[in-house]
């Protein structure tokens, strides 16, 4: 039967085929390509093309494959994720720059062969550019920030985690010449300080969610400044900071959703007070090794934040059974609460978790290195209140080295089924891509390779 007999081809008008394929992902495309020469011509037609992720592929995808991609998309392509792709250089980059225009997403994450090169070409043609992830690209330098500030005015979110050689003076320039932005993660950046984070703070009005974990220079002085549109916010491992940063971001910040505080032992209840009282948007925590704290946090915490979901106390070691009985007969306990971090608490004991028993919609307890909760009190926690959902989680511990790190997997049979896939810890590594704020709790994809023939495929069709 010839390809015009094709029933299909036949019946339906190539537009409505084409407005079908445009659902397809890219294997489902180069499959359909085979097919036959009409459909060859329709599924790898530039407008089925607009969004593109090769995650995939990342070991397959080499610099001609994303040449050959630039061309034939050419201004029809708007998102593209070459997220873990190594072999991507600054070559294969200039020709995308030059051919897709109007891209607005791109996701270069792992990409470590990128340079500076690659944003200066990007600052000089993608005028569009709305996000740009750099995350753990190396030789990405102020330069790319300058070049980006320069030519890329409509940017919102810039991650450049990892990239160990920015400093303020290309952050301050991102700053001045993209005042859209909304987003700013800067993980592990070292050589950020104050002078950065308050041109953020000056020059984006609008900037909701900033990540500067591990960006040990800041002080008080940059956090005071931060403004009222602050949503997420991530300080983890900014040791210098005090209750001063709380009492501003009490005053400053009244919409915060997200509060990430590890590591910041100089933090003290009166801190947490302030903040409480102002900040009830609150649904996310994470307080590990905030040392200085006590149960009277955890009462202002039950008093003014009647949203928080997840709240992280890891290695607050004068945290007691009473400031978690506050906690469980809190509005935000019966209603929000799903994850409880309690690992290398050593003075939480069996009573905790009876009084956690009215918290229905908790999902997850972490108890780590807990030594005075027993196996007995986690069966009756684990059958009385969860009745209703059984998705339930409890990590029990003992099995972790007193004052040490929680291990990056599980060790419980009781998660084996969870655990094989998701669950990790880590820290002070570079995480995969995120572009949410999280400083710890980094859920470890499954990366699902390719079959033989699907590799072919691409190379081939692309």
């Amino acid at each position: 039967m010839g390809e015009d007999d094709n029933h299909i081809n036949k019946k339906l008008p190539k537009e409505l085929l084409l407005r079908i394929l445009s659902y397809l992902d890219v294997v489902s495309l180069c499959r359909c390509a085979q097919v036959s020469k009409l459909w060859n011509i329709l599924a790898l037609d530039g407008s089925n093309w607009q969004r593109i992720d090769l995650f995939d592929f990342q070991r397959d995808v080499e610099g001609p494959v994303i040449e050959n991609i630039s061309q034939r998309c050419g201004g029809f392509l708007r998102q593209l994720s070459l997220r873990g792709c190594e072999s991507i250089a600054d070559g294969s980059m200039k020709t995308l720059a030059q051919s897709c225009p109007n891209i607005e997403d791109l996701n270069l994450n792992k990409c470590k062969k990128i340079t500076d090169q690659t944003c200066q070409a990007l600052g000089r043609r993608c005028q569009k550019l709305q996000r740009i992830n750099l995350d753990s690209c190396p030789s990405v330098t102020d330069i790319s920030l300058k070049a980006l500030s320069d030519g890329c005015k409509q940017l919102t979110h810039v991650n450049v985690s990892w990239c160990q050689s920015v400093t303020e003076n290309g952050v301050e320039a991102l700053a001045r010449g993209c005042p859209k932005l909304k987003s700013f993660i800067c993980k592990g950046c070292k050589n950020v300080n104050d002078r950065a984070v308050t041109s953020l703070a000056t020059h984006c009005p609008d900037l909701e969610v900033l990540n500067v974990q591990g960006c040990e220079q800041l002080t008080d002085e940059s956090i005071c400044q931060l403004g009222g549109g602050m949503r997420r916010l991530c300080v983890s491992g900014c040791t210098r900071l005090t209750d001063a940063s709380l009492a501003a971001l009490a005053t400053r910040c009244p919409e915060l959703v997200t509060l990430e505080l590890a590591q910041c032992s100089h933090l003290t209840d009166s801190g947490f007070q302030a903040l409480a009282r102002s900040c009830r948007m609150l649904e996310r925590m994470d307080l590990e090794e905030c040392v200085l704290i006590t149960d009277s946090t955890l009462v202002h915490l039950a008093m003014g934040c009647p949203r928080l979901e997840k709240l992280t106390l890891s290695h607050c070691e004068l945290i007691t059974d009473y400031g978690i009985k506050q906690l469980s007969m809190s509005p935000c306990a019966a209603e929000h609460l799903t994850v409880l971090g309690l690992d290398n608490c050593p003075l939480v004991t069996d009573g905790a978790l009876e009084h956690l028993t009215s918290c229905h919609n908790l999902q997850l307890i972490e108890l780590y290195d807990c030594q005075l909760v027993t196996r007995n009190a986690i069966r009756k926690l684990r059958v009385e209140p969860f009745t209703e959902h059984k998705g339930a989680r409890i990590l029990r511990a003992g099995d972790a080295p007193r004052g040490g790190r929680r291990p990056p997997t599980a060790l419980l049979p009781l998660l084996q089924h969870h655990l094989r896939t998701t669950l990790g810890r880590v820290r002070g590594t570079a995480p995969h891509d995120t572009t949410a704020v999280t400083s710890d709790a980094v859920a470890r994809r499954a990366v699902v390779s390719l079959s033989d023939v699907t590799a072919r495929e691409l190379r081939y069709r692309l």
